[in-house]
């Protein structure tokens, strides 16, 4: 039964190169879902699907999407549209979105420019919320979906030269809740997944001394896994999840214990 929980479904994955993106995409992809997975470089996205599909046999196709950290916001939006269109005209509408794109700066508070500032915005927060609103639009000619929006740990209590990432990743977190009302009386519901610290390539920068205090405070002692995001994520994906809207699930070992 786990193996085949979306089947029949079309799932959309931002990042899905690596990562924790990568991790969702193989779990929907096991899940029986068909994955659509993008990545700022068309060769990394088709080798990543062709490898997920090779793994789990599922259709998967790789597709380009790079939201510039200078990029307008109209930019942006055309970008997003024009890739979703292009996804709905060749695979159908979507019932399923993992927003995961993003980028991560360990800037302190001081030294902060405005063009780390304006990436971050420009990234996470106008590239998500584009991603939701022309994934949405689909899943609501669809009838409904179930639409996921990647937060962080530090969204809710910030966390150390985070100060501007803290920001962006708040926003995320109530764009999904906001997004659930507008969205339910369709069908569509959205949440959001806060991870604690996952190690992934983009983590990888932080120093060890952060990495070794924060794993001494969570109750599980260990840093997450990317699977173990993915495993939250195809359950909000799921119809075990059917009630479940405008929440923000962390996946942090226990650490806001």
């Amino acid at each position: 039964m786990t193996e085949t929980i979306l089947t029949g479904r079309l799932a959309l994955i931002t990042g899905g190169t690596r990562g924790i993106g990568r991790a969702c995409a193989r779990a929907m992809a096991a899940a029986g879902a068909e994955v659509v997975l993008t990545g700022r470089d068309a060769q990394a996205a088709k080798d990543a699907a062709d490898a997920i599909a090779a793994e789990t046999g599922a259709q998967v196709t790789g597709m380009q999407l790079d939201v510039l950290e200078d990029a307008t916001a109209e930019a942006t939006f055309e970008a997003v549209e024009a890739l979703v269109a292009e996804i709905t005209a060749e695979h159908g509408e979507l019932d399923i979105l993992v927003a995961n794109a993003g980028i991560l700066r360990f800037t302190p508070l001081g030294m902060i420019t405005p063009a780390d500032l304006g990436g971050l915005v420009s990234v996470n927060l106008v590239g998500t919320f584009a991603v939701l609103q022309a994934a949405t639009a689909s899943m609501r000619r669809n009838g409904g979906g179930s639409a996921m929006l990647m937060s962080s740990l530090v969204g809710g209590v910030g966390g150390d030269a985070l100060t501007a990432y803290s920001a962006t990743k708040a926003a995320i977190a109530t764009m999904a809740r906001s997004a659930a009302r507008d969205l339910g009386p369709e069908g569509v519901r959205v949440n959001a997944i806060a991870p604690g610290v996952i190690y992934t390539d983009m983590v990888s920068p932080a120093p060890q001394e952060m990495l070794d205090a924060t794993i001494a405070r969570t109750p599980l002692r260990r840093v997450g896994a990317p699977e173990d995001v993915a495993g939250a994520a195809v359950f909000l994906a799921s119809d075990a999840a059917s009630y479940i809207t405008g929440h923000v699930l962390s996946v942090d070992g226990g650490l806001l214990i």
